[in-house]
């Protein structure tokens, strides 16, 4: 049985819509367990505010930020998955749905990057990345919009040979000038190695990882002490809730690596408070399963 085009476009368009409502689980954990525990008054007051506005978005349909960024879907087709139509082009209907249907409507956040044209359309978008998950019969969809706020501060470097503690500072000062402006508290993906490419498609993928209480759940001995001793510093910066002041800056700081060779790219991506992602499971049968 074949997937549909019309199960995709309408998958496509609710995801969007999905991730512009609703902040996911565990970041509104993660921002509920921060409260009791932030020492400073104004930042505890903040993230008391973060809470009730989610849980006022959720429960009224309305935007959790007005600013509702590019859109980004990361696509991953079984191989044994079958389709009636082109995906590439359901997934920009899908999108164009919802830029048409969603209430309260929302801003034209596409931007032309030389004439500054605004829209709801423009070259390449959707952004859309597709990999491939071996022997599979469903296809995994996911959304993540990128707003002002974290776009505008993620960063990619490349070192030689470098010492894990050159590049936990280069992570750390790309969280210093990101400052309040990337309306924290944040999560933070590092990549690692690979070429410039890949360090910065490990660094989107790991900042996407669900936010754990204890701050990270890597399995790799390593990489988990180095995520907390970035959690650690960056919450040590005291920037707070929004720049008010206080422990929590960062949610978690999650980090992946692939081989490299004497040169070795370091991408860093952030994600706001609100920590925006969906995703969706459409099976070779036609049902729907929404992941998170």
């Amino acid at each position: 049985m074949a997937i549909t085009r019309e199960q995709i476009t309408q998958l496509t368009a609710d995801l969007y819509e999905w991730s512009l409502k609703k902040i996911p689980d565990d970041t509104r954990a993660a921002l509920a367990a921060a409260a009791p525990r932030e020492t400073n008054t104004t930042g505890r007051k903040t993230l008391t505010i973060m809470l009730q506005s989610a849980d006022t978005a959720q429960r009224t349909g309305s935007l959790v930020c007005s600013d509702v960024g590019i859109p980004t879907y990361s696509v991953k087709i079984g191989t044994r998955v079958h389709f009636d139509g082109p995906v590439r082009q359901a997934i920009v209907d899908g999108f164009a749905r919802m830029a048409a249907r969603s209430d309260p409507p929302i801003l034209k956040m596409v931007t032309h990057p030389l004439t500054h044209e605004r829209g709801y359309a423009g070259k390449d978008m959707p952004l859309i990345s597709f990999d491939v998950i071996d022997e599979a019969d469903y296809v995994d969809i996911s959304c993540a919009p990128k707003a002002m706020g974290t776009g505008r501060w993620e960063a990619t470097t490349t070192f030689v040979y470098p010492k894990a503690q050159e590049i936990e500072a280069y992570v750390l000062d790309t969280v210093l000038n990101a400052g309040s402006q990337a309306c924290p508290p944040i999560v933070v993906g590092v990549g690692i190695g690979g070429t410039m490419d890949y360090a910065t498609r490990l660094a989107k993928e790991a900042v996407l990882r669900p936010v754990s209480e204890k701050g990270g759940v890597n399995p790799e001995p390593l990489l988990a002490d180095m995520e907390q001793r970035l959690l650690q510093a960056i919450n040590s910066l005291g920037f707070g809730p929004m720049g008010t002041g206080g422990d929590t800056t960062a949610m978690a700081v999650h980090v992946d690596y692939a081989a490299s060779h004497g040169f070795v790219p370091v991408a860093v991506s952030l994600n706001c408070w609100i920590n925006r992602r969906t995703r969706a499971r459409i099976h070779h049968d036609g049902r729907v399963e929404r992941l998170e």
